[in-house]
């Protein structure tokens, strides 16, 4: 995980006021505080981090090693190394997770599914889904 290596420097950024339509890949780090309508990719060849802040909306699929959320995602989330929820993250979607913390006031209105590495986890229900 990241903890054992350096993290990847933030290169990129989507101002807040900005707004992207369409899909968006990136290296490295991406700080969205914009908003996006289409998916994001990290490259898969590089190690990546994404932050969507507060102000951030995205509407469309996300991919990463290490996510971390604290604004609006309409759509799946892969994490493929590490997600972190802050307590401003709202997720409408599925989300894949290999490993996962969520503070306090986090919401996801979609399964969780974390990822072992050559199998998958059954989905995970909570028992507020079956009252």
């Amino acid at each position: 995980m990241f903890n054992k290596k350096k993290q990847p420097p933030i290169k990129s950024l989507i101002a807040e006021g900005s707004q992207i339509d369409g899909n968006f890949t990136f290296g490295d780090g991406l700080r969205v505080d914009g908003g996006i309508k289409g998916n994001i990719y990290s490259n898969p060849e590089l190690p990546s981090i994404l932050v969507i802040s507060e102000t951030a909306c995205v509407v469309g699929e996300i991919n990463a090693d290490h996510i971390i959320i604290n604004g609006s995602v309409t759509g799946d989330v892969h994490a493929k190394l590490m997600l972190e929820l802050q307590p401003k993250a709202r997720i409408v979607g599925n989300v894949q997770y290999s490993a996962l913390e969520m503070h306090q006031g986090a919401l996801i209105a979609g399964q969780l599914r974390p990822l072992v590495e050559g199998e998958e986890k059954p989905a995970l229900k909570l028992a507020a889904n079956n009252a």
